[in-house]
């Protein structure tokens, strides 16, 4: 080979070298910029993240929110904040002050021996009652349940107090009353299903929006507030002229239709 030739195919090796080197050069530049940019986009989305978790996390809960909502008032009520549900005839002239928190186990059991009692009473004209109802078991035990079952306790009212009262009851009942500790009355869906054993809240459209949308929820806050600011330390509890009616024990709530009976016409009598 002449030296010509020589040199020339060395020229021309150089270039494919150097035009090599350019394209290498050129991807390596293209997938730094890809890297990057995968990065900003990484930090943009865990940033975007973290500020959505933060946001969500200063967001008030559903029941804060409530406190602020606009506080509708069930139908069958009276008092202010339409916290005074008194069910019975017009002549009665005494009153019968039940509380009871709707988680509460003790009173579940008081409903299922009394009850029956109370609503004969009443339909009797023995005496009027007065329902307070409470959550301090929510906060105990942490939970919305007993909020949740007041709010639709107070869907049942505005249908009607009969139906009030068959609610109160199935709500209360072996069959559907759970474990304290179980937070089962948040569930929409189960409030629903205990009122579809209530002839007039089967299938009834407008108590099931009212639970679902909470249309009540305010006004069991306020319920909740009437039991709190009370100096009922306890459910279930029942009085009469401001009297605590007892059984057996002097101290607690009587807990069989005897000992109710004899506490309520005891203090009738007085």
């Amino acid at each position: 080979m002449s030296k010509r030739n020589s040199q020339a195919a060395k020229t021309a090796a150089r270039e494919r070298l150097r035009q090599e080197r350019e394209r290498q050069a050129k991807k390596a530049k293209v997938r730094r910029q890809l890297v990057v940019a995968a990065s900003v986009v990484g930090v943009l989305a865990a940033a975007g993240g973290i500020g959505y978790a933060v946001v969500q996390a200063n967001k008030p809960d559903h029941w804060e929110a409530a406190k602020d909502a606009k506080l509708v008032k069930p139908a069958n009520t009276s008092g202010k904040d339409g916290t005074t549900v008194v069910i019975g005839k017009a002549d009665a002239k005494k009153t019968l002050e039940v509380y009871e928190d709707p988680r509460c186990p003790i009173c579940a059991s008081f409903e299922q021996a009394v009850g029956g009692t109370i609503e004969k009473d009443v339909e009797a004209g023995k005496y009027k009652v007065q329902f307070i109802g409470a959550s301090f078991l929510d906060r105990n035990l942490t939970g919305e349940g007993s909020k949740n079952a007041l709010s639709a306790l107070g869907a049942a009212l505005d249908v009607s107090p009969e139906a009030f009262l068959a609610y109160k009851s199935a709500l209360y009942s072996a069959e559907f009353h759970p474990e304290e500790t179980d937070d089962k009355f948040k569930d929409d869906a189960y409030l629903i299903k205990i009122a579809d054993t209530v002839d007039a809240l089967k299938n009834n459209k407008e108590f099931q929006a009212a639970v679902k949308d909470g249309t009540y929820d305010r006004w069991a806050l306020e319920m909740s507030d009437k039991f709190d600011s009370s100096d009922v330390q306890g459910t279930p509890t029942v009085k009469m002229d401001g009297e605590k009616l007892t059984g057996s024990d002097g101290q607690n709530a009587p807990m069989t239709a005897a000992e109710f009976t004899t506490a309520v016409d005891k203090a009738l009598k007085g």
